[in-house]
C-alpha cells in the first residue's frame, strides 16, 4: 500500500515553532545520534500518531516539552496530517487533529481537535482497503476479528527491543493479545485468504445455518410423512367405519393408488355419511325446551329461597324485639300495683315525697305504651309467619317441578343415546377429515416437488461453490506457497548479512510466530540460535523479505515503510571490550557487519523503485554507509542537537 511517512512533527508547551523531521519517500531515511538523544522514541510517536491503544512515548523530557506528535503520510489520496494530543496522566487520549490535501502545510499550533482515534482508524482501514468483515464468523476472540490497519504494524516495525530479540520476530507480538490476532491474519496477509474468501465464509456460515434450519423442518416433516405412510390402511378402514366409503371397497395395493384414495377420502363430505335425523331432531328439541324450563324453574326456586332467607331473619329480630318488650313490662308492672294502693288510701310514694304521684303516673303511661306496642308487634309477626308459610309453599311447589323437569331430562337423555351417539360420530367425522386433509399437506410439503425439498436442494446448491472458495485445503496451500516464496526472498538476503549460517534455508513457522534455520536434517528455532548478530540478520531478512512478498501483491494493505531501531547495537553493546582482539580490527570488522545492514535495506529500496521506505535509527555515523545508494541523511543528533530541542527542555524546567 502506498503509505510513507513524509514529516514527523513536535508542537511544544511553550511559544516555539513546531519541530519538523522530514523523510524522503522511497529512500533509506537516517537518523544518526548519541544515546539519550530521542532516537528510540521515533517509532512509538509514530505509532501513537496511528492510532495505538496506549501511548508508548517514553515519559520524561518528551512528553513533558510536547503538546501534540504528528505525522505528515503520503498516500493515493495525497497527503494527511494525523495529529495527537499528548495524554498527560492517562495512558492515552483520543483526541486527534486530522487534515488532508494534496501537500499539507505544518499548522504553528494546534488548538482543538477536531476528530478522534475512532474517526482516522476508519479512515486508515479504509486507506489500506481492509474487508469489514472477521476472519472466521465461527470463532470468538481474536480469531474471529476483522483485520484492522492497526494490526498489520506488526510488519513495519522493529523496535530496539524486538531487532535483535531471538524469542519475538515480529512487533509486539510480546503479548498473548497481539500474538493471536496476528496469528489469526497471516493467512489474509499473505494472500491466502482474500476479500472474496472472508465473504464467501459469511455467507457459507449464514447459508449453513440456514440449511440446519431447514433440514431439521424437513427432517420432521418426513419422519411425520413416514409415520402416517405406514398408517395409511387405518386411515382407509376408519373411513369405510365413518361410511365415508363403501364398505367392500379393497384396499390398493400401490403407494399411488392409496394416495388418490386417501385424496378422494378427504374431499368427502361428512353429512353424507349420516342417517336420518327426523326422529333425534326432535328429540333434541324437546331435550333443549326442557332445559331452558329447567334454568326458568332453577332461577325461580332461587328467588324463593332468598325471600325465605330475608323473612326468617326479619322473624328472628321481631322475636328478639318481643322479648325486650315483656322484660320492660314486667319491670313496669309494680306501677300499676302501686297505683291501684294509691286509690285504697294515701299512696306509699306520697308519703315519701310531695312529687311521687307524678312520677307514678309517667311510669303507669309507659306501661300503658308497652302494652299497645306488644299487641301492635303480635300482628306483625303473624303476618310475617303467614307470608313465610306462603313463600315456603311456593318454594316446596317450584321444588317440585323443578324434581319432575329433570326427572323428564333425565328420561329423555337415557332413551336418545343414539343422538349422543350421532353427535360424537359426527365430531369424529369431522375430526378424522381434518387430520387425513392435514397429513395430505404434510406429505406435500415433503415430496420429491414440495417447496421445502427444493429450498433444502436450493442451499446445498449454494453452498457447493462456496466451500470450494473456503477449502482450508485451498487456503494451506497457498499459505505454504507463500511461505515459500518467502523464505526464498529472505534466504536471498541473509548472505548479505554477518549470519553465521548464510546458506542455510529458513522456515517461518506462523503458529510459533518465528523462524527455523535448516541444518542438515536438524531444524533450529530462533531462541535456539546463538549470537546477536545472527537474531539480527534474520530479523532484517524476514522483514524485509515480507516486504517484497506485499509490493508484489496489487493495493496490499500492509504499508510500505519499515522502521528500524538501532540495528547496530549488537555490534557496539555498552561496556564489551576485549583484550584478546586487536581494538581497531573489531571496530572494522563490527563496522563492516552494520555496513551490511545498510546495503541490504538500500538494495530492498532500490529494488522496490520507490514503493517501500525505510527509516534507520542508529548510532552509527556516516562514515559507516558512505559509498551506499539510495541513503538519505534525515539529521545527526550529536553535539546538543536532539528530538526535543535544548529551548524546549529548558522552558518546561523553568
Amino acid at each position: 500500500m502506498q503509505f510513507q511517512i513524509l514529516k514527523l512533527i513536535l508542537w511544544p508547551r511553550g511559544d516555539f515553532d513546531p519541530r519538523v523531521i522530514e523523510f524522503v519517500p522511497g529512500k533509506v531515511n537516517v537518523i544518526s545520534g548519541a544515546s539519550k538523544t530521542g532516537k528510540s522514541a521515533v517509532i512509538p510517536i509514530i505509532d501513537y500518531c496511528l492510532c495505538s491503544n496506549k501511548c508508548a512515548i517514553p515519559v520524561g523530557t518528551i512528553r513533558e516539552s510536547c503538546e501534540w506528535f504528528g505525522v505528515v503520510i503520503s498516500t493515493v489520496e495525497g497527503e494527511k496530517l494525523l495529529a495527537r494530543r499528548e495524554p498527560g496522566d492517562q495512558k492515552q487520549t483520543g483526541d486527534m487533529y486530522f487534515a488532508e490535501g494534496e501537500s499539507i502545510g505544518v499548522p504553528h499550533r494546534i488548538e482543538a481537535k477536531n476528530s478522534n482515534t475512532d474517526q482516522v482508524r476508519a479512515l486508515l482501514n479504509r486507506l489500506s482497503g481492509l474487508s469489514s468483515l472477521g476472519m472466521d464468523p465461527n470463532s470468538e476472540g481474536y480469531a474471529g476479528d476483522r483485520t484492522s490497519f492497526r494490526d498489520l504494524m506488526a510488519f513495519t516495525f522493529q523496535p530496539q527491543n524486538i531487532i535483535a530479540n531471538p524469542d519475538v520476530l515480529f512487533f509486539k507480538a510480546d503479548t498473548t493479545e497481539h500474538r493471536e490476532k496476528l496469528k489469526a491474519i497471516f493467512p489474509y496477509v499473505l494472500n491466502a485468504i482474500t476479500q472474496e474468501t472472508l465473504a464467501a465464509r459469511w455467507e457459507l456460515e449464514r447459508l449453513e445455518r440456514l440449511l440446519r434450519q431447514r433440514e431439521a423442518a424437513l427432517s420432521d416433516v418426513n419422519s411425520a410423512v413416514r409415520v402416517w405412510m405406514s398408517e395409511a390402511e387405518v386411515w382407509l378402514q376408519q373411513g369405510r367405519e365413518f361410511g365415508l366409503m363403501q364398505s367392500d371397497t379393497p384396499s390398493p395395493s400401490e403407494w399411488l393408488e392409496m394416495l388418490g384414495a386417501l385424496r378422494t377420502l378427504s374431499q368427502s363430505n361428512y353429512r353424507a355419511a349420516r342417517p336420518t335425523m327426523a326422529t333425534i331432531e326432535a328429540t333434541i328439541t324437546e331435550l333443549e325446551g326442557l332445559r331452558s324450563l329447567e334454568n326458568d324453574e332453577s332461577a325461580t326456586l332461587s328467588r324463593l329461597r332468598q325471600r325465605l332467607m330475608e323473612i326468617s331473619r326479619l322473624l328472628e329480630s321481631s322475636k328478639s324485639y318481643g322479648s325486650a318488650l315483656h322484660i320492660q313490662r314486667d319491670r313496669l308492672a309494680i306501677s300499676d300495683w302501686l297505683r291501684q294502693l294509691g286509690q285504697e288510701g294515701r299512696a306509699p310514694l306520697e308519703a315519701i315525697a310531695p312529687e311521687g304521684k307524678d312520677h307514678l303516673d309517667k311510669l303507669c303511661e309507659a306501661l300503658d305504651g308497652l302494652e299497645l306496642e306488644i299487641r301492635s308487634r303480635i300482628t306483625v309477626s303473624d303476618k310475617m309467619d303467614k307470608e313465610q308459610h306462603r313463600l315456603r309453599a311456593q318454594a316446596e311447589e317450584s321444588l317440585a317441578r323443578l324434581g319432575a323437569l329433570r326427572a323428564q331430562i333425565a328420561d329423555l337423555e337415557r332413551r336418545s343415546e343414539a343422538a349422543r351417539a350421532e353427535i360424537y360420530r359426527a365430531d369424529q367425522v369431522e375430526r378424522y377429515l381434518g387430520r387425513l386433509e392435514q397429513a395430505l399437506k404434510l406429505y406435500e410439503r415433503s415430496g420429491e416437488d414440495s417447496e421445502l425439498k427444493g429450498e433444502v436442494e436450493g442451499l446445498k446448491g449454494r453452498i457447493r461453490p462456496l466451500r470450494a472458495i473456503v477449502s482450508e485445503q485451498l487456503i494451506r496451500q497457498i499459505m505454504q506457497s507463500s511461505l515459500a516464496t518467502i523464505e526464498n526472498i529472505a534466504g536471498q538476503i541473509i548472505p548479505k548479512l554477518d549470519a553465521e549460517w548464510p546458506d542455510a534455508p529458513i522456515k517461518i513457522v506462523v503458529p510459533d510466530l518465528t523462524i527455523k534455520v535448516v541444518q542438515g536434517t536438524r531444524d533450529d528455532y530462533l531462541w535456539e540460535i546463538g549470537s546477536g548478530a545472527n537474531w539480527l540478520a534474520y530479523h532484517v531478512s524476514v522483514s524485509l523479505a515480507l516486504q517484497r512478498f506485499f509490493l508484489k501483491t496489487p493495493a496490499h494493505p500492509v504499508p510500505g515503510f519499515l522502521i528500524y531501531d538501532q540495528p547496530s547495537q549488537v555490534y557496539f553493546p555498552k561496556g564489551v571490550h576485549s583484550e584478546d582482539v586487536d581494538e581497531g580490527e573489531w571496530r572494522d570488522e563490527d563496522i563492516e557487519a552494520v555496513r551490511k545492514v545498510f546495503a541490504a535495506v538500500s538494495a530492498e529500496t532500490i529494488l522496490a523503485e520507490g514503493r517501500l521506505q525505510v527509516v534507520l535509527l542508529d548510532h552509527a555515523a556516516q562514515d559507516v554507509w558512505n559509498g551506499i545508494d539510495n541513503i538519505h541523511l534525515v539529521d545527526e543528533w550529536r553535539g546538543g542537537e536532539k528530538l526535543v530541542p535544548l529551548a524546549w527542555i529548558e522552558s518546561a524546567v523553568s
